[in-house]
């Protein structure tokens, strides 16, 4: 079995007794201002550990520049057995894609890298893609976004994209968090079902994906060799001790444990990469703070409450959606300095407590609020239409239409409207009637203006201004829907956010239709009827103050 440990950040692995045929590629690389993982560094190396302990071959290296990931990635290819066991190739950090493919963004030193540099540096999927072609059926491609967003616009944008996924070839991809957890507690797990695991760690499985897929077969794994087969001698063994020491350091991920290591191994082979964790621990100014977030092993649904909260209480989050980007991050700091907390963009339990309970005092205070609000748009419709009815004039029940389009007097203003435009039509003389016939068929403002100019007196005149209003009110609502439309696309909405959307709609009588998770045109008209009876703005997405209304309600983002 061969373990290939790079220098620049890499583990050595031992050796393991029960062996299974297979090879991996590990590629953890960090947040990308300093040499530091966003989900704890231990995650990768753990990750390896688990393969290697199923007898994988593992190539390992961490934080890695372009020059590394080549080294890498070259070792892992020359030395690809094809002795057909599972094929594994690990990659997290920040992916870029273009019309050309997808890169994983290298660690520079001062944490910049244009574009050029990007697709002369960056690791290729397209080459892991084609050695994965060659192991079909058996072939993973698992792949773990941190969240980064570089400032790329002009060849690149940031993420990875849609992949082409050669045939037999399996790809798993979600955010960083979850597939490390996945990785280091799931994938070499002898017999543990793919999809079944891509469900629990909420990831996306795109390509191959028959049912009862697994990695690590139970036929796999030989069992321990003995005095028949005695094993191997182990090339590292005169280093255990280093490498003991190693371990302990990156489990412990501190400074002082760094150091530990370099006092007691100052020649030792990891000292270039203990080093280096020591220095970007020095020079992170929140370490400890995320340290104890990341202790806390939050899964999906947990950051996602965290993101409900948020918004909840004002600080938009640019999604709800599980996953800690820049918007999450900032959306904390602007909380913890607002409450007067150390601002560092990560939480601890006591922090997420308070967070929890601010944000249902506020939903309290929202509902409460609504249905005050609610009780007295109500009251002044009822008296609007008292006084319409009363007077019994046109021109009143065309202002309620205008005033309360969705309101609940509309279908009988609408109705009456409907019987003077009938009786109206009767008595216009005929070319009164042949110009209003070509203005309804051109349904335009400038075709209403026309006919206004030629009959200010005319049969029709009423509604044409009717007309005329309502088509300037359904422009502004299409600009509306399209600056909403990108709002919702941002929050990430997932199949069961949006049933309960849905549901919600439904439960307050605002009709949305059948409960599908599917935002159709019925969904659209509730959102609309919702957001017109609190005087939000009218548009039929949920942009962030209709989300902070219904999130109000407890019943948004209820994922499991």
């Amino acid at each position: 079995m061969r373990i290939l440990a790079l220098a620049l950040a890499g583990a050595v692995l031992g050796a393991t007794s029960a062996l299974a045929n297979g090879d991996a590629l590990v590629i953890g690389n960090s947040r990308y201002t300093a040499v530091q993982t966003l989900f704890g560094a231990q995650r990768v190396a753990q990750a390896a550990s688990a393969l290697n302990a199923k007898g994988f071959d593992v190539t390992l290296v961490q934080d890695a520049d372009a020059a590394d990931m080549r080294r890498a990635f070259g070792e892992f290819a020359e030395l690809l057995d094809d002795d057909g066991g599972p094929v594994v190739i690990l990659l997290t950090g920040a992916f870029v894609h273009s019309a050309g493919g997808s890169y994983l963004l290298p660690v520079t030193g001062n944490g910049r890298i244009d574009e050029a540099e990007v697709l002369m540096q960056g690791f290729p999927l397209d080459a892991a893609l084609a050695i994965l072609s060659a192991h079909q059926g058996r072939a993973f491609l698992v792949l773990g976004e941190t969240g980064e967003d570089p400032d790329l616009s002009l060849y690149l944008n940031a993420g990875l994209g849609e992949l082409d996924i050669p045939h037999g070839v399996t790809v798993i991809r979600g955010p960083a968090m979850d597939v490390a957890r996945y990785a280091a507690r799931d994938m070499a797990r002898t017999g543990r079902f793919v999809r079944r695991a891509a469900i629990e760690y909420e990831l996306q499985i795109e390509g191959y994906a028959p049912q009862g897929q697994v990695i690590v077969r139970a036929g796999d794994v030989a069992p321990p060799r003995g005095a028949i087969d005695p094993p191997l001698p182990d090339p590292f063994a005169n280093r255990a001790a280093d490498d003991v020491a190693w371990r302990l350091a990156q489990e412990a991920d501190s400074a002082e444990g760094y150091q530990t290591y370099l006092d007691g191994f100052p020649g030792g082979v990891h000292v270039n990469a203990a080093r280096q964790r020591l220095s970007a621990l020095n020079a992170e100014p929140f370490y400890r703070e995320r340290r104890a977030e990341e202790d806390l092993e939050l899964d999906r649904n947990d950051r996602r409450a965290i993101q409900r909260a948020l918004t909840i209480l004002g600080h938009d989050t640019r999604g709800i959606d599980g996953v800690f980007g820049d918007g999450t991050r900032g959306a904390i700091r602007r909380w913890q300095e607002e409450t007067g907390l150390r601002v560092s963009s990560y939480l601890d339990r006591d922090q997420i407590a308070r967070l929890q309970a601010q944000s249902t005092r506020r939903a309290a205070e929202l509902e409460e609020e609504e249905k005050r609000q609610q009780a007295e748009r109500a009251r002044q419709e009822r008296v609007f239409w008292r006084r319409v009815e009363d007077r019994g004039e046109e021109a009143g029940f065309r202002e309620y239409l205008q005033k309360y389009p969705e309101g609940r007097f509309a279908d009988e203003a609408r109705a009456v409207l409907k019987a003077i435009d009938a009786q109206r039509a009767e008595q216009a003389v005929g070319q009164d009637r042949r110009d209003w016939t070509k203005a309804t068929q051109a349904n335009s403002v400038a075709a209403y203006n026309a006919y206004l100019r030629d009959w200010p007196n005319g049969g029709f005149r009423e509604e044409a201004k009717q007309r005329i209003s309502q088509l300037q009110l359904d422009a502004d609502r299409v600009r509306n829907s399209i600056e909403a439309s990108r709002e919702e696309k941002a929050m990430n909405l997932n199949f069961v956010a949006r049933q309960l959307t849905e549901r919600r709609l439904e439960q307050l009588g605002m009709k949305p239709g059948k409960v599908d998770g599917q935002f159709d045109e019925n969904t659209r008209a509730a959102l609309r009827r919702f957001q017109d009876a609190r005087g939000l703005r009218v548009s039929g997405y949920l942009d962030e103050q209709t989300m902070v209304r219904l999130l109000a309600g407890g019943i948004i983002g209820i994922d499991r």
